[in-house]
């Protein structure tokens, strides 16, 4: 058990939230009670999973995709109503990281995917402070063969982009809606490119530089990262920690 304060202290400095100019307010975004003893963690903070962690008592919930994003309607009415009337009804908190997950060097979205896919990273891109990684296979693939592990490991359908007939050796990557970073991947001269969204332009991109592109889904490369801080949480410091996979195609 910890005291709600001091956990998010200790997330927000050890994610060096303080860096990012985000699009959303990363860290405690809605307040409940004042120790945390279960912590539940998801990607997005829907409905189903707020019912979920309501289910199983949490005290707290973790996730990627918080609330209150840049733009959004103010007006507390509609979905948004009920999803925090559960949190306040139930006096469960939440707490969500945005590009300070992103970017983390090991519990980050990009950090732990990376690891996933058994690449070997060799240096940081995109975004000032930088959030996605680049590096190379393990081993040389062919494209058919690199689409098949994205899909073996994430579990779900790959789009590949065609690059070319050459082995690919070299990738950079970035997690969720990161498809705008093929050019920067394209200036490091990596031959493939892998992101979790894709663009109608980024088709031409990718064609038309001679770059292999993979859209692995927003949803299913960013599931690693809360996970991974979740369970460094509970060992830390002595919490139950669940992740509740609510699925998601996109």
């Amino acid at each position: 058990m910890i005291n709600l304060d001091e956990l998010v202290t200790y997330i927000n400095d050890m994610l060096e939230v303080d860096r990012f100019a985000d699009y959303c307010p990363n860290g405690l975004q809605v307040e409940g009670r004042v120790e945390v003893k279960k912590l539940v963690s998801g990607v997005t903070a829907c409905q189903a999973l707020l019912d979920a962690a309501s289910e199983r008592q949490a005290d707290a919930i973790l996730v990627h995709h918080g609330y209150f994003w840049r733009g959004e309607d103010p007006r507390v009415i509609g979905m948004k109503r009920l999803r925090l009337a559960t949190l306040l009804e139930t006096g469960m908190s939440l707490l969500a990281y945005h590009l300070p997950l992103d970017a983390h060097p090991i519990y980050g979205n990009n950090a732990q995917l990376g690891e996933r896919l058994d690449f070997v990273t060799e240096g940081q891109f995109g975004g000032d402070p930088a959030i996605g990684l680049y590096g190379h296979l393990a081993e040389p693939m062919a494209a058919a063969q690199l689409t098949s592990h994205i899909e073996r490991v994430l579990q779900r359908p790959a789009l590949h982009i065609d690059g070319g007939t050459s082995l690919i050796h070299s990738v950079a990557w970035c997690t969720g809606a990161a498809q705008g970073y093929i050019e920067q991947a394209l200036a490091l001269g990596v031959d493939a490119f892998i992101s979790g969204e894709i663009s109608e332009r980024t088709t031409h991109v990718a064609r038309e530089a001679g770059i292999h592109y993979f859209a692995a889904g927003h949803h299913a490369t960013e599931r690693y990262g809360v996970q991974a801080l979740g369970q460094h949480l509970a060992a830390q410091f002595g919490l139950e920690h669940e992740f509740v996979e609510v699925p998601n195609p996109v």
